[in-house]
């Protein structure tokens, strides 16, 4: 095989360990960078694909409770007929379910307790289409929602913080009041308690009651439904729908995507995940900027064999290049030895963890506290490519300036004392 005298020069300095102590040493550093960068290309992958379990985990139980799309009139005025708004959704394939709501916010109290929610109006045969949390509570308990009898489902938060159990009475005051003799006095309804979900989303469980949409529409005098939920095949593709399913409405409808229920949460995600990864970054940075002093090292100790090159016409780019390959193969080696290392802690972050906690006796994620009894991780390409581009271009860049050096090294001045 014909390779290039360079690969094999750098290649042959990067390993060589024998030859005396300075050898030895400069062999030493060369194997510390490369651990460095391993390192810290692992934590980097173990840290955002952590971060990334998280959010999937809050994304899943918020997705659990809400659709990935609602219909509503830009006017806000009530839909009367829900179900045309809903045909023409669903015939796009990318469209699972639909089901009519009604959306109002309220107090609802108990004695002196009182706590403002949210008041979602369902249909219990069209609600678990779109939400799973109804569907995981099934008709059972949904079915004892009917027109008329007011009765309400709330979150298991909600029901502890306002000491209720399911059978209990509970007020609730809409917005809004009505004229009477006396004044405006506010709109009051008596409910009961029908039964308890848990969404695992703090919003939800403590915020959230569901009723009838026929009680609903009377109690917040709607005129009908609110809109219409949308459930998705792929809810990463809502944003995408809901801008095509907008010209196909009509300007007289809103179509708004799952991300802008929560904008905030989001967007402080996407901060928090992007301000750790440039920190972690300088992690790798630092172990990759090793390798500086490591072929600085390694030129000076060199010189003799540059002169002797260059005497036999090697040219200074031919020895820029040997020590160009050199780092380039530390920085290879480094980074898939860090890739592999993470991508092996992060798909088994949560077996670790559940060792560390029975070794150590301690809880890391109380269930009752986080609502997540292990330690979630989901490693994304769109994370770990970058990862190990950044850590080879930092590599690379690291050995710029050493193998400028050496290609100025004049042979006469190298082999004067020789």
């Amino acid at each position: 095989m014909n390779i290039p005298y360079e690969l094999q020069v750098g290649w042959r300095y990067l390993r060589a360990g024998k030859g005396g102590r300075r050898n030895a040493f400069i062999s030493f550093i060369s194997g510390v960078s490369m651990v460095g960068i391993a390192l810290g290309v692992a934590a980097l992958i173990v840290v955002l694909s952590v971060m990334n379990g998280f959010q999937r985990e809050v994304r899943d139980a918020m997705l659990s409770a809400i659709a990935h799309l609602e219909v509503t009139r830009w006017d806000g005025q009530g839909v009367e007929d829900w179900r045309s708004v809903a045909q023409a959704a669903q015939a796009r394939p990318e469209v699972l379910g639909a089901a009519p709501f009604v959306n109002s916010q309220a107090l609802l109290a108990r004695g002196e307790d009182m706590r403002g929610v949210m008041v979602r109006g369902v249909l219990p045969t069209e609600e678990p289409k779109v939400t799973p949390m109804a569907a995981k509570l099934g008709p059972e308990v949904l079915n004892q929602l009917q027109p008329g009898q007011w009765k309400i489902l709330i979150g298991v938060e909600l029901a502890r913080q306002l000491g209720v159990q399911v059978g209990e009475q509970l007020v609730m005051m809409a917005p809004g009041g009505q004229v009477t003799p006396a004044g405006v006095a506010p709109r009051m309804r008596s409910f009961t308690v029908a039964g308890v979900f848990q969404a695992g989303h703090y919003e939800y469980d403590a915020g959230l009651v569901m009723m009838h949409l026929d009680d609903a529409a009377k109690l917040f005098r709607t005129g009908g439904a609110s809109g219409v939920q949308l459930r998705l095949q792929d809810l990463h593709q809502a944003r995408a729908i809901a801008g095509e399913l907008q010209p196909t409405l009509g300007p007289d409808w809103r179509v708004r995507d799952w991300t802008r229920a929560n904008p905030t949460w989001f967007t402080a995600v996407q901060i928090e995940k992007r301000m750790m990864a440039i920190i972690l970054t300088l992690i790798v940075a630092v172990a990759a900027f090793n390798l500086v002093s490591t072929l600085v090292m390694v030129v000076t100790d060199k010189q003799s064999d540059i002169a002797i090159l260059r005497t036999l016409g090697a040219s200074p780019r031919s020895i820029q290049a040997i020590f160009i390959v050199q780092g380039a193969f530390a920085g290879v080696v480094g980074t898939v030895i860090g890739v592999v290392l993470g991508l092996s802690l992060a798909f088994n972050v949560g077996t670790i963890v559940q060792a560390i906690e029975r070794l150590i006796g301690a809880k890391f994620l109380p269930a009752n506290i986080y609502l997540v009894s292990s330690m979630p991780s989901d490693p994304q390409r769109a994370d770990i490519i970058p990862i190990a581009l950044i850590s080879l271009a930092l590599a690379f860049l690291a050995t710029l300036y050493p193998s400028w050096r050496a290609a100025r090294v004049q042979p006469a001045q190298a082999l004067r004392y020789e």
